[in-house]
């Protein structure tokens, strides 16, 4: 996915919780553009390094993001049948751990129907920072999120709309409309492509909305973002970003448009031996940007007794 090829670095600061609840996520190999059976990946660019480790079922189990020499951020996570049961995100300043900025999730699961996760978030100086319960129905769907913490109970229920061949997933918090996003089908002679509509509100007022393409193979070939003009009450386009794929579906170029502008940035990649092959050299032009992958995998032959033919 583009997504991966653009925004690697400082991804373990996205992990740390937003402003409102959201679902909880499981990151695999498959999320950060790798294949096969993979270790490790260290990404360094001009302006830092990241690590990502993976277990051998494919599941993300650490991230380090350094900074600089003295200060990085690490973010354990640990899993039961495929399921999260803890998230230690430690932070260290002057190769020292700070305890005020480091948290631990902690996950209890009632699988019972209909399913509910107990999210519990203490800092590492066992300061209590929030408690979120997540509410399934019947068929696995998030349903509602409520969030305990200092400041009292919030409450943000998720809806599913459906109409005609689309479908759409609100969030709203207390009552008041926070995001949404509509899934649905846009038929063209290259087939059915998925498109994605995510609005994003601030105290139930429009704010921004962005528009994502997908073609018949899953790949984004254009993201639009919109920005919403308060005079003219509606949705005004900010810039359009279109992708294109060279042979091997790996990403060749970006066009991004606005009002009164146009860029164009050239991707080139080189890949590794491996047999289900990886990119570890990425080169962004005409800034010349780049970014490099030292991958490790595990070996053919451990994979191989876990998993007998």
């Amino acid at each position: 996915m583009v997504k991966n090829y653009i925004a690697f670095f400082f991804f373990s600061i996205l992990l740390i919780p937003s402003l409102w609840a959201q679902e909880i996520q499981i990151f695999k190999v498959q999320d950060f553009d790798l294949n096969g059976k993979v270790k490790s990946c260290l990404v360094i660019t001009d302006y830092g390094k990241e690590l990502f480790e993976f277990n051998k079922e494919g599941f993300l189990t650490k991230t380090v993001t350094q900074y600089n020499d003295t200060d990085q951020d690490i973010t354990y996570y640990k899993y039961d049948n495929g399921e999260l049961l803890e998230k230690r995100m430690e932070s260290y300043k002057d190769n020292v751990l700070d305890e005020t900025t480091s948290m631990a999730n902690f996950y209890s699961i009632d699988t019972l129907s209909p399913k509910r996760i107990l999210e519990k978030i203490i800092s590492y100086d066992k300061e209590f920072l929030e408690q979120q319960e997540y509410e399934y129905d019947e068929k696995g769907k998030l349903t509602k999120i409520t969030t305990s913490n200092s400041e009292g109970v919030d409450e943000t229920s998720v809806e599913y709309t459906p109409y005609k061949n689309e479908l759409t997933k609100s969030f709203l918090i207390n009552g008041i409309m926070e995001k949404s996003i509509r899934t649905s089908e846009r038929k063209n002679t290259k087939g059915t492509f998925k498109v994605v509509l995510t609005k994003e509100y601030i105290d139930g007022e429009s704010n921004k909305a962005i528009e994502e393409v997908y073609d018949v193979a899953g790949k984004l070939v254009s993201k639009e973002v919109f920005l919403h003009n308060p005079t003219k009450k509606e949705f005004v386009s900010d810039k359009k970003m279109v992708y294109s794929y060279d042979t091997d579906d790996m990403l060749e170029k970006v066009v991004t448009k606005t009002s009164n502008s146009m860029s164009v940035k050239e991707y080139i990649f080189q890949f590794d031996s491996n047999a289900e092959k990886n990119w570890i050299k990425q080169i962004i032009t005409p800034e010349n940007t780049y970014t490099t992958r030292k991958i490790t995998y595990y070996p053919v032959e451990e994979t191989k007794e876990e998993n007998p033919n």
